[in-house]
């Protein structure tokens, strides 16, 4: 490579005077001159341009910090499970019975009419069967059925059966298959509240043996579905006949009602009474057991 000899150059400034100075010109290309110096004939900002230009700082500065503000809010919401200021309290857990949510009491009188002291019939003489935690009474009959011993709960809302009677009507490959007469307390209000929504709950838990206690699918056959009274106390009682299958069951319907009965109790008091169609015989008992009923 070569390297050049500097060169002599001048250049006049502004109002005529002449400066001199030594510019390096690198090979190849042109020489490169310093910036002429500011213009001091040239007049400052007028006053518009003096506020644009402190409008684009001031903006400059706020956008900056509402950035700022948007990030540090967003790191709170993040931190926080989207209560950055932590002033809310979580809503309370509703506490109540599934019923008692599904099935609000009403709020004038009760469906089945005035909660007087209804007149209750003697009951029927013969074998009875008491249920103390329902609160009510019903027909018991002899051979083949028997007490029921255990404490059932099937289906969605848990209804738990204690007391009644029963019996095995056959063995398949689902286990034992029952004909039965079963009562249960179940909460159906509120603490506060006695008055029950009967046709709600009457409803609720029709469809919860339907849908939880039978094979599915299957198909019903509504016979009776309305407000009454049993043993002098309002009622629900909802009977069908329900069609289903399951493999290696012979049974494939069965008769059924429910009543759900307002014992004056935050708790509802439920009857329930299934006969498969292999035992057609005891059919007839369904409208003897209700018929049947007394408070306790």
């Amino acid at each position: 490579m070569s390297e050049q000899t500097p060169e002599p150059f001048s250049w006049q400034q502004a109002g005529g005077r002449i400066g001199s100075g030594l510019v390096t010109t690198a090979p190849g290309g042109p020489p490169v001159k310093p910036p002429p110096p500011p213009d001091p004939a040239a007049p400052p900002p007028d006053g518009p341009q003096r506020r644009r230009r402190q409008m684009q700082i001031f903006g400059g500065i706020a956008g900056a910090i509402l950035a700022i503000g948007l990030t540090v809010v967003l790191i709170l919401v993040f931190s926080s499970e989207g209560d950055p200021f932590g002033s809310k309290e979580s809503a309370p857990t509703d506490v109540r019975p599934p019923l008692a949510q599904a099935c609000p009491a009403p709020s004038g009188s009760p469906s089945a009419g005035p909660t007087r002291t209804p007149s209750v019939p003697p009951p029927p003489s013969g074998a009875r069967t008491t249920d103390d935690e329902a609160g009510i009474s019903y027909k018991a009959y002899g051979a083949p059925w028997v007490p029921w011993t255990d404490v059932w709960r099937a289906g969605t809302l848990e209804v738990p059966y204690r007391k009644g009677q029963h019996f095995v009507t056959e063995q398949y490959s689902g286990g034992s298959y029952h004909a039965s007469i079963l009562s249960a307390a179940v909460p159906a209000a509120d603490n506060d509240a006695v008055t029950l929504n009967l046709e709600c709950v009457g409803r609720q838990v029709a469809a919860d043996v339907r849908a939880e206690y039978y094979p599915q699918p299957n198909t019903m056959d509504p016979l009776r579905d309305e407000l009454t009274k049993l043993g002098g106390r309002p009622a629900w009682v909802s009977e069908f006949r329900l069609h289903f299958k399951a493999p290696g069951l012979t049974a494939t319907e069965e008769l059924s009602a429910v009543a759900v009965i307002d014992v004056g109790k935050t708790t509802a008091a439920v009857l329930y009474i299934s006969i498969p169609g292999t035992h057609k015989q005891w059919d007839r008992i369904i409208d003897e057991v209700l018929a049947s009923v007394r408070p306790v």
